[in-house]
């Protein structure tokens, strides 16, 4: 049998997505991406997700994904995991993008169901099973059944893939649905008590306290400390102090799905760090809009206490 990955593959901690820069005239800015992947590890990310619907996975073509994969891994140079988004509509294109990633020297792989097609689990199945056979790397599958895919991850297929594939390490639910976090948690921890598990954004208290290992961030590079304390006092247990952020995360949260990603990156710009306009169909926002979210931002005292520039 195939000895499991080391501990270290395991999701932990607080990981960082890196948005994608563009130039004004709509090319990828690798110079402000490397400075982007700079300042998410100086704010204690454990490990980045590159490639990810915040940056713009689906706008990008394929060579562009593997450019920002490779220079993901030259600029971190193992300073943490660079985990590569290798998603696409096709099977075999996720594997191409997939063993791309592994020549290219990246620590982990994640893919979600196929875009669209909506799959019975079966189907699903064979297509995570293709995606691990065909690297040596570390896997986390992508479940988001009420936002990206339509279909999701079940309990069984989940057991039925950690059984087979020793490489098979964790998994991001990001259905917001708890009992049916609870559920896929459940039936991991009975193959694998050291299975990774995570939601996607900061909902930290429901995701760590329910039995999640770590937990991806959408603003770690607009309100670092914010989100490093959510996630220290619920780790901590100190659930009544977390919970007053938790509500404070939901608050921005919610002006953020508005045109996503395109908030986000209007919120690096006003703290500071502009990281260029979103690529079509998304539309970069309006000056009055912005306006309403720095003052947001100042209404939830996140931007006089949190860092400014790069």
């Amino acid at each position: 049998m195939t000895p499991l990955p080391s501990s270290a593959a395991i999701p932990r901690g607080i990981i960082h997505v890196p948005v994608t820069p563009f130039t004004a005239d709509n090319k990828v800015d690798l110079d402000t991406f490397a400075r982007v992947i700079e300042f998410l590890l100086k704010h204690d990310a454990s490990s980045l997700c590159v490639n990810l619907h915040l940056a713009e996975s689906l706008n990008l073509t394929m060579d562009e994904r593997k450019l920002l994969a490779k220079t993901a891994v030259e600029v971190t140079r193992k300073r943490v995991p660079v985990i590569v988004h290798v998603s696409m509509p096709g099977t075999d294109q996720a594997i191409e993008l997939a063993r791309d990633a592994e020549k290219n020297g990246a620590d982990v792989i994640t893919a979600i169901a196929p875009y669209y097609w909506k799959p019975p689990q079966e189907a699903l199945y064979e297509h995570f099973a293709a995606i691990m056979s065909a690297t040596a790397l570390p896997f986390i599958a992508y479940s988001s059944p009420t936002i990206m895919d339509g279909v999701g991850i079940t309990p069984p297929t989940l057991i039925k893939l950690m059984e087979r594939f020793p490489n098979f390490v964790g998994l991001k639910e990001a259905s917001h649905n708890w009992e049916k976090y609870l559920e896929l948690g459940r039936a991991a921890r009975s193959v694998r008590p050291e299975f990774g598990l995570f939601v996607g954004t900061e909902w930290m208290i429901p995701c760590l306290t329910l039995g999640g290992t770590a937990c991806m961030s959408v603003f770690g590079g607009i309100s670092p400390r914010f989100v490093k304390s959510l996630f220290d006092m619920t780790t901590a247990g100190r659930l009544k102090e977390a919970l007053e952020l938790q509500y404070k995360f939901s608050d921005l949260y919610q002006i953020n799905k508005v045109e996503y990603p395109a908030p986000t990156k209007a919120m690096w710009e006003i703290m500071g760090r502009p990281v260029g306009q979103p690529r079509l169909p998304n539309r970069p926002l309006s000056a009055e809009r912005k306006k309403e979210i720095k003052g947001t931002l100042e209404r939830l005292g996140l931007f006089d206490t949190e860092p400014h520039g790069w």
